[in-house]
C-alpha cells in the first residue's frame, strides 16, 4: 500500500512536507526530540520541542492504522469478500472509527440473535420486510412458520433480529448517530441506591445531568472515579426519539408493517447505542485524560525547573513531634558531612537544647541555609529557627516534602545512602532539592510528586510518557555537569539512557573527571551517534576547551574558530564579551548544513555560556502564629505558596498543613479560563481567607484585590 504519510501529517499539523520529511528522517535516524529542536532548526525550520513531538506521535498513529488496515484488507481478502469498491473506501479512510465499521459486517460473530434468525432460514423475509416494496409482505410470513419456526410472530421477532443486525452494522447508520451524540448527547450521573454514605465524598455528583461537549475534564475524571469505585452510575447518551428519528430517516422508506421501524428501535437500544456511548465514553474520557495528564505536565516543568539554591552549604530539617527532627548537614555537593536527631516539639520538648545544637552545627560546617521539610511539625520548626540568632546572614526555606518519603525507602536511596536510614535519607532529600531540585527530583517517580490533577484516574502508559518527556526536556533544557550528576539525572541527556549513563559514572569513578567532550568517546558503547546526541547537553567546567561548559556542540567549534579568527582573538576572548560578538554577523559563517538559526544560537549562547536558565532560590516566610486551620478566620490576608495548579483552580499553602483552594472565578478581577497562564508553581502569593470548614479540612481563598 503506497501511502503518503508525510502529507498527511503536514496536513494534519499544518506544517511543510518538506520540514515534516527531515523530521521523520531524523527520528527515524535516532535522534531524539532534544536534539533536534535544538541542534537542527536549518532541517526542521526552527520547529519547537513540542512541534516535533507532535510529529512523532503523530507519524507512530498513523503507522498503527496502517497496519491495523493491513490487517483488516487482509482478513476479508481472506473470506474472499474484498471487492474493488470496499477495498477502495478502506485504503481511502484514515479515521480509526471508519475503517472498524467497515469491517464490522465482516468480523467473526459471536452467537448473535441474527445468527440464530439466519440458520431458521428467516434471512429471505427481513430482505423482503426490509425492502419495503411488497404491501402483501404479510401474508408471506407463514410461509417461513417451519422447522425450527413456530408462529409467525416468531419468524417476524427473527426477521427484526436479522434487520436490526443490519442497521447496526451499516456505516452510515453508525455516522449519522455519531453526529447525534457529539451534538446532543448529555452526560449524566446518579448515586447508586445505598451508596450515598460510602460514597459521600462523590456527593457533588450523586444527581448530574450536563451536555457532555460542556462537561469539565476534572468533573468527568471524577464522575469515572465514582463509577469505577462502585458509587455512580454514569451513561451517555442523547435523547433517545432524536437519535432513533436521525436513523429512520435513513431506513424508513415505505414501512406499511411498522416492522422495519420497530427493528431500527430495537437496533438502537440493544446493539448501537451500547456501542456508540461506548466510543463517546471512551473518546471524553481520553479528551479529559490528554487535559489532565498536559495540567500535570505543565506543574511537573516548573517543579522541576525550580529556582535552586545552587552549591552552598544546607543544614536540612526534616522535621517531627515524637520521633524527633533529623538534623543533616551537606557540604556544596549534597554529601551527607553530618547527622543527628533533636527533640525541640512535644513531648520532649528539649527547644533549648536543640537551638544550640542547630547553632553549633551552623558555625561548625560553615552553613549557608537550612531547609525545612514543610510537613509534620513543619511550622513550628519553622517558628523556632525563625527565632534564633546567627553569626553571619543564614537564610531559611521551607521545602515541600513531596516524594520525599517514596525516595527514602527507594532502592535509589539505599543506592546512594547505604549506611543511612530512611529518616537521614529523607533529610537530605530535603536538603538536594533545595540545592537543585532538578537533580534530585529526577529520582523520584513524577506520581508520587503531588503536582497532578486526577493522576490515578488517566491512562498511565500515556502519562509515564507524557511525565518522562517532561523530564527529558527540563534535563537537557539545563544541561548537565557531567562531572557531579548522578547516573539517574544523565540517564535522561538525550541519546543516553540508564546503561550509558552508569557506564560514565563509573568511568569517571575509575578514570577520574572527564576534562573534555571528546573524553566521552573512551565511555563503553558510547558510540559517534549517541556522543552527536548527547555532547551539546553535557557541560565540563574548567575543561581544556571553554566551549565544552556552553551549549555548542563540539560539530560548531570550527565555526566558533573561525569566528574568532575572523576578530584575531582566541576562543576564551570571545566568550562573555558583548562587544566581540557584536561585531561578528551570523550570514557570514553560512555553509553547508549550516543556516542563520544554527549561526544565531551559538552566538546567543557565546553572550552566556553554560547560563543556568533557571532563577534563584528566594526565601519565604509563613504568617506567625498561624498553624492550624482553627487558626484562620475568615477575612484575613496571609502569604501563601501555590502547591499546585489544576483546570479549576489552584492550590496555595499558608502554613497550616491543608493547601487552600483558590477557585478559578477568585484568581482575578478579570475572567481567567486557564489558572496556568496567571501563575506559576511555588509562586509566592497573598491570598484573602473565604471560607473555613474545620470538620472537613476545607479552606476557600481568593486572590483578587489583596496582590501578590
Amino acid at each position: 500500500m503506497n501511502v503518503d504519510l508525510i502529507g498527511m501529517i503536514a496536513a494534519r499539523l499544518q506544517l511543510t512536507p518538506s520540514r515534516v520529511r527531515n523530521t521523520v528522517d531524523l527520528l527515524q535516524g535516532g535522534a531524539t526530540v532534544p536534539f533536534i529542536s535544538r541542534y537542527r532548526k536549518e532541517a526542521t525550520g526552527g520547529m519547537d520541542e513540542v512541534a516535533v513531538a507532535n510529529v512523532q506521535s503523530t507519524f507512530l498513529q498513523l503507522q498503527e492504522l496502517q497496519k491495523r488496515k493491513e490487517t483488516i484488507l487482509h482478513a476479508i481478502d481472506e473470506q474472499g469478500q474484498l471487492t474493488p469498491d470496499l477495498r477502495a473506501k478502506l485504503e481511502a479512510t484514515w479515521d480509526a472509527n471508519v475503517l472498524e465499521d467497515l469491517y464490522l459486517p465482516y468480523k467473526q460473530k459471536r452467537k448473535t440473535k441474527a445468527e440464530a434468525a439466519r440458520k431458521k432460514g428467516l434471512e429471505p423475509l427481513a430482505k423482503m420486510i426490509m425492502a419495503q416494496k411488497d404491501g402483501g409482505v404479510r401474508t408471506r410470513v407463514r410461509d417461513f412458520v417451519k422447522g425450527d419456526v413456530g408462529s409467525e410472530d416468531e419468524a417476524v421477532q427473527g426477521a427484526k433480529d436479522i434487520m436490526a443486525e443490519w442497521v447496526n452494522e451499516s456505516s452510515g447508520a453508525r455516522n449519522a448517530l455519531r453526529k447525534v451524540f457529539d451534538r446532543s448527547a448529555v452526560l449524566t450521573s446518579k448515586v447508586i441506591k445505598g451508596k450515598e454514605t460510602e460514597g459521600e465524598k462523590f456527593r457533588d455528583y450523586f444527581q448530574v445531568e450536563e451536555k457532555l461537549k460542556r462537561c469539565k475534564s476534572h468533573r468527568l475524571l471524577a464522575m469515572r472515579r465514582g463509577e469505577k469505585e462502585g458509587v455512580l452510575r454514569v451513561t451517555v447518551r442523547p435523547p433517545e426519539e432524536e437519535a432513533i428519528e436521525a436513523l429512520n430517516r435513513i431506513f424508513i422508506k415505505n414501512d406499511i408493517t411498522g416492522w422495519v421501524g420497530e427493528a431500527v428501535r430495537e437496533a438502537y437500544k440493544r446493539l448501537l447505542a451500547p456501542s456508540i456511548e461506548n466510543e463517546f465514553a471512551a473518546a471524553s474520557k481520553q479528551q479529559a485524560d490528554e487535559e489532565a495528564i498536559k495540567v500535570f505536565a505543565e506543574n511537573l516543568r516548573q517543579l522541576l525547573l525550580g529556582a535552586p539554591l545552587g552549591e552552598k552549604r544546607v543544614l536540612a530539617i526534616d522535621p517531627g513531634f515524637r520521633t524527633g527532627c533529623k538534623l543533616v548537614c551537606l557540604d556544596e555537593k549534597g554529601d551527607v558531612l553530618y547527622n543527628e536527631t533533636v527533640y525541640p516539639h512535644a513531648p520532649q520538648n528539649q527547644k533549648s537544647q536543640a537551638m544550640k545544637k542547630v547553632s553549633s552545627l551552623i558555625e561548625a560546617y560553615h552553613i549557608e541555609a537550612v531547609a525545612i521539610g514543610n510537613g509534620t511539625a513543619g511550622r513550628e520548626t519553622e517558628d523556632l529557627i525563625g527565632r534564633m540568632r546567627f553569626n553571619s546572614d543564614i537564610e531559611v526555606y521551607v521545602v515541600s516534602e513531596a516524594g520525599a518519603s517514596v525516595y527514602s525507602a527507594s532502592s535509589v536511596a539505599r543506592e546512594e545512602l547505604p549506611q543511612y536510614d530512611v529518616t537521614v535519607r529523607g533529610a537530605v532529600s530535603i536538603g538536594r532539592r533545595l540545592m537543585d531540585p532538578l537533580a534530585e527530583l529526577v529520582k523520584i517517580d513524577p506520581k508520587s510528586i503531588g503536582v497532578g490533577q486526577y493522576q490515578h484516574d488517566v491512562d498511565q502508559k500515556q502519562l509515564q510518557q507524557s511525565l518522562d518527556r517532561v523530564v527529558e526536556s527540563c534535563v537537557n533544557n539545563v544541561g548537565v555537569d557531567i562531572n557531579t550528576a548522578s547516573k539517574h539525572l544523565l540517564a535522561y541527556v538525550s541519546g543516553l539512557g540508564p546503561q550509558l549513563a552508569k557506564n560514565i559514572v563509573e568511568h569517571r569513578s575509575s578514570e577520574g573527571a572527564f576534562s573534555s567532550r571528546e573524553d566521552l568517546k573512551k565511555v563503553p558503547r558510547l558510540g559517534e551517534k549517541v556522543f552527536e546526541q548527547c555532547a551539546g547537553f553535557l557541560r565540563i567546567r574548567d575543561g581544556k576547551n571553554p566551549l565544552d561548559n556552553s551549549a555548542v556542540h563540539p560539530e560548531s567549534y570550527a565555526i566558533v574558530k573561525k569566528m574568532a579568527r575572523t576578530l584575531s582573538c582566541d576562543v576564551q576572548d570571545l566568550l562573555r564579551n558583548e562587544t566581540l560578538i557584536g561585531q561578528l554577523t551570523a550570514e557570514d559563517f553560512i555553509s553547508d548544513g549550516v543556516g542563520p538559526e544554527t549561526l544565531q544560537d551559538i552566538l546567543a549562547e557565546l553572550g552566556k555560556p553554560g547560563l543556568d536558565p533557571r532563577k534563584k532560590a528566594k526565601a519565604f516566610a509563613f504568617a506567625k502564629d498561624i498553624h492550624k486551620v482553627s487558626d484562620l478566620q475568615v477575612g484575613m490576608v496571609l502569604p501563601g505558596i501555590i502547591t499546585n495548579i489544576t483546570n479549576f483552580g489552584v492550590f496555595v499553602d499558608v502554613g497550616v498543613k491543608q493547601d487552600g483552594l483558590v477557585h478559578i472565578s477568585n484568581l482575578a478581577n478579570e475572567y481567567v479560563s486557564n489558572p496556568a497562564d496567571h501563575v506559576h508553581l511555588h509562586q509566592q502569593v497573598q491570598v484573602k481567607v473565604l471560607e473555613v470548614d474545620v470538620d472537613r479540612k476545607r479552606i476557600g481563598l481568593s486572590m483578587k484585590d489583596v496582590g501578590s
